[in-house]
């Protein structure tokens, strides 16, 4: 049977126009697919404001986490009253919000119960979980209305994860079966799932997140684990673009990427895309499309095993945050790194990934990939955690930290194209480099270099694709 799973993020579904779209999407494919499942997100921002309830909470602020929860509720019914729901329906919905809202206030209660000096990620997660609950229901609801046999489907009935709470990865087997005992038996009545992204359960019932952008990753690992033929992905924009659009109007539209280049895209900084979801779709040869809601005939960029052309190219450029460590002696790295990832995992929840360490007689350099889920607070607070830790060997760990910014072009093939390498470095005359390194999967070439110099850094690379793409054109 063909199955078709479909992700709508937050900025979609915010709106009476977003949600109309939404509906006419689903109901468009629901006549074109034998199934079809729906992953959410939450309202647009909604997160952030769960999360600020949370750390109001943890700092026994409840005139703090009572004014979030109640605008929360205000948002959301307001956006009820926009749709077409008959009164019965209108009331059924509100009375799930209400509970839901209920239970965010007993959650918040719970932290201020339990006051310890960092907001634990295992009582955050609690917290946020609810944003996903509240717009799958308005979804499903929807749905019902409109004579589609919609049920939204929590994600911690589904997604068995591990206990990284903040940034938890799935169990395959597990959620596998799941899957079999929840998701299969809907899709066999020809109903369909409208399910929460993003959040997950534990084996011991501890409900767990994926990481900002992790309703993505839901979507990824549900497709591939229920055998889809396709993941679509709807977002605002046209595709995954050659450059982020708000710094570079000229940016395009790249019609085809390969896994290994989608996977580079997302882990240097692609925003729509989570950095975790390629691996699954890869392992099972699945392709993605990314697409936008407000022009869905558009062609959007599709992500497959095929490789678009075998010519070497440049097709994007993207900036990421990332943190250096610089020290004026050589020797082993195996210490700091060590440091470095535990600190970063107490501090975040997250695994060190070391993009660049280079050595020479007499100087030692390592530097660091921080996701985009770490906004700048996260970052400063992972700086002050590893400058302290190092205080207390100070003749071990002379090393000097410095946030940076990491600009990568991506393509393929540039393992055979040294000169199209070059031409890259050479955009970057007059700019200091602390540090390069070529991808692993040969789709990428980064710099590492001062954080004032990361816009027209890129600015520089995407000039080049453009002017690349002319003379090809």
């Amino acid at each position: 049977m063909t199955t078709l799973v479909m992700k709508f993020g937050g900025a979609s579904l915010g709106t009476s126009d977003g949600l109309a779209q939404v509906l006419s999407i689903i109901a468009g494919e629901s006549n074109n697919w034998e199934r079809l499942l729906i992953v959410v997100s939450a309202l647009d921002g909604v997160t952030d404001m769960l999360l600020d309830a949370a750390h109001f909470a943890r700092i026994d602020h409840p005139r703090g986490y009572r004014r979030i929860a109640a605008n929360l509720r205000t948002r959301h019914l307001a956006l009820i009253d926009q749709l077409p729901l008959d009164r019965p329906d209108r009331n059924t919905l509100q009375a799930d919000i209400d509970q839901l809202i209920s239970a965010l206030l007993d959650d918040c209660l719970a932290i201020a119960n339990n006051l310890n000096e960092d907001l634990s990620p295992m009582h955050s997660d609690t917290v946020v979980a609810v944003g996903e609950r509240l717009s799958a229901r308005i979804i499903a609801a929807l749905l019902r209305k409109n004579d589609i046999r919609g049920v939204a489907v929590d994600g911690t009935d589904v997604l068995i994860t591990d206990d990284v709470h903040g940034n938890a990865n799935p169990e395959l087997g597990p959620t596998a079966q799941r899957i079999d005992e929840v998701l299969m038996p809907i899709l066999q009545r020809d109903m369909i799932p409208v399910l929460t992204g993003y959040i997950g359960i534990t084996a011991a019932g501890l409900t767990t997140t994926l990481g900002r952008g992790g309703t993505d990753y839901t979507a990824s690992v549900i497709s591939a684990l229920l055998g889809a033929d396709e993941l679509w992905i709807w977002t605002d924009v046209d595709g995954m673009m050659s450059a982020d659009p708000r710094q570079q109007r000229n940016a395009r539209v790249i019609p085809q990427l390969s896994y290994s280049e989608a996977a580079d895209f997302a882990y240097f900084g692609a925003r729509i895309l989570h950095a975790r979801m390629i691996s699954p779709l890869a392992e099972a040869r699945l392709p993605l499309r990314i697409k936008n809601i407000f022009h869905p005939k558009g062609a959007g960029t599709l992500v497959s095993s095929e490789e678009g052309g075998s010519d070497p190219v440049i097709k994007a450029v993207t900036s990421i945050q990332g943190l250096s460590l610089r020290r004026p002696t050589s020797g082993s790295l195996a210490g700091v790194t060590r440091l470095v990832g535990n600190t970063l995992f107490k501090t975040l929840g997250l695994r060190s990934e070391v993009l660049i360490a280079s050595q020479s007689a007499n100087s030692s350099f390592i530097c660091l990939v921080i996701p985009t889920s770490i906004d700048i607070a996260g970052v400063e607070h992972l700086q002050r955690a590893l400058q302290a830790k190092m205080a207390e060997y100070p003749e071990k760990m002379p090393w000097e930290i410095e946030r940076v910014s990491l600009v990568t072009a991506i393509g393929r093939g540039l393992q055979r194209a040294p000169r199209l390498i070059a031409r890259v470095l050479e955009q970057m005359d007059g700019i200091e480099i602390c540090g390069i390194a070529l991808g692993a999967s040969n789709c990428s070439v980064t710099v590492a270099l001062a954080r004032k110099d990361s816009r027209e850094a890129v600015a520089r690379i995407h000039d080049l694709i453009v002017k690349t793409d002319s003379n090809s054109a």
